[in-house]
């Protein structure tokens, strides 16, 4: 590793502009990265993590923001030492992608719908390494190969409504790969993937760093994460540095109190061991009145879903007809009790969000039945539809997607209390700002929009909106994946003390298995659109029976910085293609109980 630092940052402030004046988003922050070093930067949504590595990109400008003073010393491979505070346009063009490559946030706002996967891909190839477009073509599949995406070939022609959000960042990962840069800056680059994936990726950039010798500037909120990949860690909090050193000591020896703070948050695999039902977290600087004591279920039923199916089709020929079927969910089947949380986890594209939204009828299933609170939902009309929505709400996985860029929050959240004539002229605004402080946003944030706000705090505002009309049943769809473990901690307790309060059932569908450790009754873990195994929690993570669900919990980073990453990049799992031709049926699946309540399936489908 050079002496010599690849970046250095100091003194750096970033400002955005508001009606009361300039907002100071970074303050006085300096830090430097060696070539193979990786620097992980951590705090909570918000602090500014973000905006310091956009301002390095000179992309903090497309969004309003500027750097008000500081220095941004870049040690480029033809130009020398150049200031990228200062650099013209054309400057930062070759650099952006080339020798700065960035793993953005949330991959759907990052890739335009517009254009093909291929196309995206092969762009920057074509303009940094003058490839022509056969040769792109073939990098970027080479790309999506390494990244370990199923049907890489056919993703290439796809564009990005048609992927999942797992699928989605990987996507962006690949891209950000594709001209070896020697500044690697990774913004939340796992937030959307499942463990398995995650470790791969977390390997992949490791090895890039020790062949290549590039440095990775790396932003997370997961201190497990932090843990495995971390050579020195910068610890920000209300866009101040408050803490950095090596991660060990920041690990091991925490100096200031609010790396205390995260660290105190971060959920442990096994620490819910021997213990039969979910339970808050104890999170210091935590003011909600969360219930600490157990949360036991109901024993009537509020879901029943009976053999669901989700196929959608795939056209071909010149009568365009449907020569083949995406099998998305197969014979999917289970219960959820009022006062429960049944907890779906899998790979992404394993058909964990199909199913939430699918029970929802938010699509439309190919067959089965689904019950909610002795209503066939499947048969209403729309208009019954829309009623008994109110008390079925789903938080979605992408907040920035599900969120309307032109509204204000205020109108946003209040809007299911207007359309349900919940409340009437102050009350609403009353009821909204209650919210607000329920998921621990500030009362002023309704007045503003969600490009004004982090990912992890749009996330607050969904959860927000979706408990306005008071709900008997949730999915949560990656619902505290955005969120840095402090707010994560503090969201959770805030699901399970409304669960506790007011009997909310939750499908709570997660690829953080140390979260769903602590907040589910029972768990069902999904491969290839099929549930694999079902049980209790302690079922599933203290006897675990399928090859799968032994993978999934083998691959859970943990806060051992002696853990080599690259011990766990073995652990991912062939996944078959779902795609099989018309006419196709697929066997009936077959379980074993292994206990009482705990199923294991035994007739994979490979």
């Amino acid at each position: 590793m050079s002496s010599e630092p690849l970046i250095q940052i100091d003194r750096l402030n970033v400002e955005f502009p508001s009606k009361l004046g300039p907002v100071a988003a970074v303050k006085n922050v300096s830090f430097d990265i060696a070539p193979g070093e990786i620097l992980c930067i951590v705090g909570e949504s918000g602090s500014g993590k973000s905006v310091s590595s956009s301002a390095i990109m000179q992309l903090t400008k497309f969004s309003g923001g500027r750097v008000a003073s500081g220095t941004i010393r870049f040690r480029s491979r033809n130009d020398g030492v150049i200031d990228l505070k200062n650099a013209d346009e054309k400057t930062m063009r070759s650099i952006r992608g080339n020798e700065i490559g960035m793993i953005f946030q949330e991959p759907m706002s990052a890739l335009n719908p517009n254009f093909t996967i291929g196309w995206q891909m092969a762009e920057t190839l074509q303009i940094h390494r003058g490839q022509t477009r056969a040769q792109a073509d073939a990098r970027s599949l080479e790309l999506l190969k390494l990244v370990r995406i199923t049907e890489p070939e056919k993703r290439l022609t796809q564009y990005p409504f048609e992927l999942s959000g797992g699928m989605l960042q990987r996507v962006v990962i690949a891209m950000a790969l594709a001209c070896e840069p020697d500044l690697l800056i990774a913004d939340e680059p796992t937030t959307a993937l499942d463990v398995t994936v995650q470790a791969e990726i977390l390997g992949l950039i490791d090895t890039l760093r020790r062949e290549t010798g590039a440095a990775v500037l790396f932003i997370t909120h997961d201190m497990a994460v932090v843990a495995q990949m971390a050579d020195r860690v910068v610890v920000m909090y209300q866009g101040e540095k408050v803490e950095e050193g090596p991660v060990r000591q920041i690990l091991e020896a925490p100096q200031h109190a609010y790396t205390k703070v995260l660290l105190d948050a971060v959920p442990r695999l096994g620490e819910m061991r021997g213990k039969a039902a979910p339970e808050a977290m104890r999170v210091m600087g935590d003011d909600t009145d969360a219930k600490a004591e157990s949360i036991h279920p109901s024993t009537k039923p509020i879901l029943t879903v009976e053999n669901l199916v989700k196929r959608f089709p795939i056209f071909g020929g010149f009568a365009r007809k449907v020569v083949a079927n995406v099998h998305a969910i197969e014979d999917i089947s289970f219960t959820i009790h009022e006062k429960e949380t049944l907890s779906l986890v899998g790979e992404s594209g394993s058909g964990k969000s199909v199913t939430g939204r699918n029970i929802l009828r938010l699509e439309q299933p190919t067959s089965g039945k689904v019950i909610f609170d002795g209503t066939d939902v499947l048969a209403q009309s729309p208009k019954d539809m829309r009623d008994l929505r109110r008390h079925m709400q789903m938080i979605f996985q992408d907040p920035y997607g599900s969120l309307n860029p032109q509204k204000r929050l205020l109108d946003q959240v209040a809007e299911p209390i207007h359309n349900f004539k919940l409340e009437k002229g102050s009350a609403i605004e009353d009821r909204v700002a209650g919210l607000f402080d329920r998921v621990r946003l500030p009362r002023d944030f309704m007045r503003r929009y969600p490009s004004e706000l982090s990912g992890g705090q749009r996330q607050r505002v969904a959860i927000a909106r979706a408990l306005a009309v008071n709900p008997k049943f949730i999915v949560a769809d990656e619902a505290v994946s955005a969120l840095d473990v402090s707010v994560q901690a503090q969201v959770l307790n805030l699901m399970m003390e409304l669960q506790a309060d007011l009997g909310i059932s939750y499908l709570f569908i997660s690829h953080d298995m140390a979260v769903v450790e602590r907040v589910s009754h029972r768990v069902a873990v999904m491969f290839m659109g099929r549930i694999v195994e079902i049980g209790t929690r302690q079922q599933i993570f203290e006897n675990p029976q399928h090859n799968y669900t032994k993978t999934l919990l083998a691959a859970v980073p943990t806060l051992n910085p002696d853990i080599d990453i690259r011990d766990r990049t073995t652990l991912a799992t062939k996944i078959p293609s779902p795609i099989h031709l018309a006419g196709y049926a697929p066997p009936k699946l077959v379980y074993q109980e292994v206990s009482e309540g705990h199923s294991v399936l035994i007739n994979d489908l490979q």
